[in-house]
């Protein structure tokens, strides 16, 4: 066993320093320096398994690199989701939450029921003016000439829907 280790230690080597990266890669971000060294590193395992021990036993060494690198990134995956990884440095842990006072989007169900005038023809979006206000809206599916008087009948998140008066 020990002769084995040590006559195919360059692939052993190249295999766990390869799979060591392409964990770290998951962590840095962008696509860098770490997952290109650790394809090339496993690439390299592969080449060197061939010129040692035929292509099938380098075909062999592709099934195990593909298995280890799923295990070792679900592993990795879930432990920096609720894992020991999780409390480390390299998981962003700030949130920009509501009682912060950060919001996805503006409330615009206020507009619900107000009236305005087309200032573009809507077919269906255009803009509109409510009380000075000038936003982009949908028709509910028809066309609104414009300077056509309209009135808001619902807010989908950004989406505020009008309809002709």
């Amino acid at each position: 066993m020990l002769e084995f280790i040590v006559s195919n230690l360059s692939i052993i080597i190249c295999l766990a320093a390869g799979l060591g990266l392409l964990v770290v890669e998951m962590f840095v971000p962008g696509f860098g320096i770490p997952g290109i060294s650790g394809i090339a590193l496993l690439i390299a395992s592969v080449v060197l398994m061939w010129l040692k021990a035929g292509a099938l036993a380098a075909v062999g060494l592709v099934v195990i690199i593909m298995a280890l690198a799923a295990i070792l990134l679900s592993v990795s995956l879930k432990s920096a989701a609720n894992g020991r990884l999780s409390r480390s440095r390299f998981i962003l842990k700030d949130r920009e939450s509501a009682e912060e006072g950060y919001t996805a989007a503006s409330d615009m169900n206020i507009f619900v029921g107000c009236e305005g005038e087309a200032r573009t023809v809507l077919r269906p979006s255009g803009i509109v003016e409510f009380d000075g206000v000038r936003l982009n809206v949908v028709s509910d599916g028809e066309f609104v000439a414009q300077g056509a008087r309209v009135k808001v009948v619902r807010v989908d998140g950004n989406r505020i829907v009008v309809h002709s008066v």
